[in-house]
């Protein structure tokens, strides 16, 4: 099985080495191919406007100067051409990626276009306790559950348009309850912080942040993982509302 591993925290980030480690234990044949740099909160996005350059790290290891989305389609498009992935597997992401902020996440997005290039893709992040942790997050979580929930996923029969949204919570992963198949969840509450300051020139910049949750959905990602669960959410890219397509179609008869 060849498989193909990207993330959005950038080629040299702890998480993918964490992601090869769990990788290996289900085949030799694996090329990396992630952002040169941190692309959080890239989304879906493709770079148009400028060039990208490809360098190669190693064996079957390269980075790309663009978002998530363009390792992907170099990878699968050039560098994979005449080779193409079984397997893509994004992250593992330092940070959350549940309910709405899926849809800003470059890890999620990588997974993505995995789907949209007929490849069983999955995205996987290791939720981390507290802000500031820079490097020190720990992936204990993701290393001990990976193998446990990639297996089924893996074997699951390929169905079109259709990726994975893996989460390991952030606690001791003797602590951990299971593997919780979920769907996505929603906050309750606009989480967006503007943090404001100046800089040694004396100029003023502006930070965003997330904020938390109050309360969470029962029966989602978020509350499956505040209970200590692996979550495991199937996603799709067919973003039509389908229960609103008949109201719509009768504003225009």
């Amino acid at each position: 099985m060849r498989i193909l591993l990207t993330n959005d925290d950038g080629v040299h980030a702890p998480g993918l080495k964490v992601l090869e480690e769990i990788a290996r234990r289900f085949s030799d044949d694996i090329w990396i191919v992630a952002p040169s740099e941190e692309q959080s909160g890239a989304g879906h996005s493709l770079t148009l406007t400028r060039p990208l350059r490809i360098r190669q790290h190693g064996e079957r290891h390269y980075s790309v100067t663009g978002t998530p989305t363009d390792a992907v389609m170099m990878a699968v498009g050039h560098l994979m051409k005449d080779a193409r992935p079984d397997l893509i597997l994004s992250g593992v992401n330092r940070g959350a990626n549940l309910a709405e902020d899926v849809t800003y996440s470059g890890t999620v997005a990588a997974a993505m276009e995995g789907a949209i290039s007929g490849i069983k893709s999955i995205a996987l992040s290791q939720v981390y306790a507290r802000e500031g942790m820079g490097d020190a997050v720990p992936f204990a979580a993701a290393t001990a559950w990976g193998e446990q929930v990639l297996r089924p996923l893996i074997a699951m029969p390929a169905s079109p348009r259709l990726l994975f949204n893996v989460n390991f919570p952030a606690i001791d992963p003797a602590a951990v309850k299971g593997i919780r198949v979920v769907r996505q969840g929603f906050h309750d509450v606009d989480r967006t912080r503007i943090v404001e300051g100046t800089d040694p020139r004396g100029y003023r910049y502006f930070w965003f942040g997330l904020g938390t949750s109050q309360s969470v959905p029962e029966g989602s990602d978020l509350a499956a993982i505040a209970e200590g669960y692996v979550t495991v959410t199937p996603l799709h890219y067919d973003l039509t509302q389908d229960s609103a397509m008949e109201a719509t179609a009768a504003l225009f008869d």
